[in-house]
């Protein structure tokens, strides 16, 4: 940009957008530089451009600048407080022509490097599967003993302790004191859990410390710890710190305690409130005994007040006195059938009578039979000098034939007429 204030006039004057433009150019010539800034602001959008406000960490100086999301994601968790190294390159905005500078890389420091290192090792212990919800173990009701990991003789214990035992004081503590932080602390703690988790009489371990710094509550964010805890048998809480805190242990715990206070609490139930819930469940139990009691008397004194109930004999005369009417009137129904079929009998036997051969030789017939049986119905059967038998109605005669006559109407003129007529 070779204009200046010398040859510069009304008459030669340029466009704003050509300065602006120029300015620009000039800028985005310069090279990416990293600097140490803190992050005063931070607008995270839905979009792909992420705005925050940059101070300088000694001067009262502030600058704009922008972020694609993927580098400020790729960041770990950056807040607005943060001091971060950020790797800048200055550009101008065309229609403002504000100076602002563009981020390729942030890299927090001091504090906010170590979040990004949890950040980065919470994100493989994710992917990994360890913090599913369905591999969480239920707590025990009751546990015959309970666990408890902490420091010797420090508040977290005492928490613990004595709010468990003022809701269920037969509370039975099997305790492991250790480091609870420092390079030696996390060995410790590994330790003391496996030797737990191995104790059958042990049903819940608690894992418990107070409040602290970022740097004092790491011990609980190591990764040796975290897997242990995911691989225990033995139902783990997760009681460090205050609500606030939230180290990775907390994430693999079968139960996350806000407090030490807290674990105290859930680790056994009250049992003022279980006898108060027994005494209300009998409550019920009796309640609903005496209802049903009440409903059997009521049905029991609507059966008792009907009349059959009052007298029972009277019910039970009407009974015998219909009984006996249709006893009466199915005899004579009986009778009344008995007589039509024994008259309907007496008709058959006698048409079998009226069709019987003795029937026909009381009437003064008789049957002709050789002395072999067989029937001799006409003369020409019969030869003179014959043998026969002649049954009659009370008896039979042995007969010889002297002469046969055959009867003169069997070839008389007057029946051919007869049958041409019939």
């Amino acid at each position: 940009m070779d204009t200046s204030a010398a040859t510069s006039s009304p008459d030669a004057a340029v466009s704003l957008s050509w300065v602006v433009n120029s300015v620009r150019d000039w800028v985005e010539r310069c090279s990416s530089i990293w600097v140490e800034a803190q992050i005063i602001e931070l607008k995270r959008r839905s979009g792909y451009q992420q705005f925050l406000t940059l101070h300088d960490v000694t001067e009262e100086v502030s600058a704009t600048a922008t972020c694609p999301r993927h580098v400020l994601d790729a960041a770990g968790p950056v807040e607005a407080g943060m001091t971060v190294f950020a790797l800048i390159h200055p550009t101008v905005w065309r229609k403002s022509g504000r100076l602002s500078f563009v981020i390729a890389e942030i890299r927090p420091t001091g504090q906010g490097q170590l979040l990004a290192q949890l950040e980065k090792r919470r994100r493989q212990l994710e992917a990994e599967g360890l913090f599913r919800p369905e591999l969480r173990k239920p707590l025990p009701l009751l546990p015959q003993g309970v666990g408890l990991i902490t420091g010797a003789d420090s508040d977290a214990q005492k928490d613990v302790v004595r709010n468990a035992r003022l809701r269920w004081p037969a509370v039975r503590f099997v305790i492991r004191n250790t480091l609870v932080q420092g390079p030696h602390a996390v060995g410790q703690i590994v330790t003391a859990l496996a030797d737990l988790d191995a104790d059958p009489s042990v049903d819940v371990i608690v894992l418990a410390r107070g409040g602290g710094s970022l740097e004092d509550l790491l011990a609980f964010s190591d990764e040796s710890l975290v897997r242990a805890v995911h691989a225990a048998t033995t139902p783990v809480v997760s009681a460090i710190g205050h609500e606030a805190d939230t180290p990775i242990v907390d994430l693999v715990a079968d139960l996350r305690a806000s407090t030490p206070t807290d674990a105290g609490k859930r680790i056994v139930p009250d049992a003022a409130q279980e006898r108060d819930g027994v005494s209300q469940a009998l409550a019920r139990i009796r309640q609903l005994i005496d209802s049903r009691l009440r409903a059997e008397e009521t049905a029991l004194s609507n059966l008792m007040s009907r009349p059959v109930m009052r007298n029972p004999a009277a019910s039970l005369a009407l009974e015998a006195e219909r009984i006996e009417i249709m006893h009466r009137l199915l005899r004579v129904q009986v009778d009344r059938h008995l007589t039509g079929r024994s008259q309907e009998l007496d008709h058959l036997i006698a048409q079998v009578r009226s069709l019987s051969p003795k029937a026909t030789l009381d009437r003064g017939y008789a049957v002709l039979t050789s002395p072999s049986g067989e029937v001799r119905t006409s003369v020409s059967d019969v030869h003179p000098a014959d043998a026969m038998v002649v049954r009659l109605a009370d008896g039979e005669l042995d007969v010889t034939v002297n002469a046969l006559r055959p009867t003169p109407s069997s070839t008389s003129p007057t029946t051919a007429p007869d049958k041409e007529q019939s």
